[in-house]
């Protein structure tokens, strides 16, 4: 799997995971609440949990060290535990508090925790295309091992008040946040789309050539030869794989790396069209706009206001 690609493309999105909370809880239980986040993962860190949320027949069983990846959806339920007592309901904790998790006993505690994914806008359209509405990472996987490792770990951290805990949680929800991405892929049939052609052995030259060097106009036949693919056995396999002619993935990958630019840097316009491969800056503005909605200087503008905003509140 091409993880430094992968890497590449988490880091231009931004994306963050950031633990939220969790419970902890004994005999019959349940915790429901409306969910304000696009993307959230919930895992069991020790026990067991029956998950349902909207748009999904059924409830999801989760076991020690899954996780579920909830995509778009509006409310969510989970339960757990077993008995005659009675039912015991648990008040979701406000975002960053994880006094539900104190006290915890993992020898006989049910134990999950809660993980916002934070995107920037192309973030959320890329990684919410590449997910199903709730996804099922198992950590009975081969392949899941490191990402029990992580849960663990978060979970000391979490719960440890150690010092430096509050920096170390930040840390260990960036990785868990990985490991379960990896498992995913590694479990699931992927749809179509940008996650799955990072996946791809047989693309993986093509869309090397496409990262690295961005600012060429790719041709198919130099990409299908690059893949030791014919043209027309490329173009389908592409299309099929990444949801998108070779064009369009270049295209929607110069305007990630154009986003990165306008966010971080002080380059001008033009000088940024010119290192994308544009002929102009006015080409440059039109691709830009068609594809983030509006031109080069007013995504920076916005952006600068929202990251100044931000550093205020904090």
């Amino acid at each position: 799997m091409p993880g430094d690609q992968l890497s590449e493309v988490l880091d231009l999105v931004e994306v963050r995971g950031l633990l939220t909370g969790g419970l902890t809880a004994r005999g019959r239980w349940v915790s429901r609440a409306p969910l304000q986040d696009l993307l959230k993962f919930f895992a069991v860190v020790r026990g067991s949990a029956r998950l349902t949320t909207d748009g999904v027949d059924g409830s999801i069983e989760l076991g020690p060290g899954d996780v579920a990846i909830v995509n778009s959806r509006s409310w969510l339920e989970i339960a757990g535990g077993t008995g005659d007592g009675p039912l015991r309901v648990i008040a979701p904790e406000e975002a960053g508090h994880h006094s539900g998790l104190a006290g915890a006993d993992r020898d006989a505690d049910d134990v999950v925790i809660g993980v916002r994914v934070d995107l920037n806008q192309a973030g959320r359209t890329l990684l919410l295309q590449a997910l199903p509405p709730v996804a099922h990472v198992r950590a009975s996987a081969a392949a899941a091992s490191s990402l029990r490792t992580s849960l663990d770990r978060l979970f000391d951290e979490a719960t440890g008040a150690r010092l430096g805990s509050a920096f170390a949680v930040r840390q260990h929800g960036q990785l868990l946040l990985l490991e379960v991405l990896r498992a995913y892929v590694d479990q699931a049939e992927l749809p179509p789309g940008w996650l799955r052609a990072l996946t791809d052995e047989r693309l993986r030259p093509a869309i090397t050539l496409m990262h690295t060097e961005p600012e060429k106009s790719w041709g198919l036949q130099e990409l299908a030869r690059a893949a030791a693919m014919s043209r027309t056995s490329f173009a389908d396999r592409f299309r099929a794989v990444a949801g998108m002619p070779p064009v369009t993935y270049l295209n929607r990958w110069r305007m990630l790396l154009a986003q990165r630019a306008l966010r971080d840097d002080d380059v001008r316009v033009g000088s940024l069209a010119s290192r994308l491969g544009y002929a102009s800056e006015s080409a440059f503005s039109t691709a830009f706009k068609r594809e983030v909605g509006v031109s080069p200087l007013r995504y920076r503008y916005r952006v600068r206001a929202e990251q100044e905003n931000v550093t205020a509140v904090v």
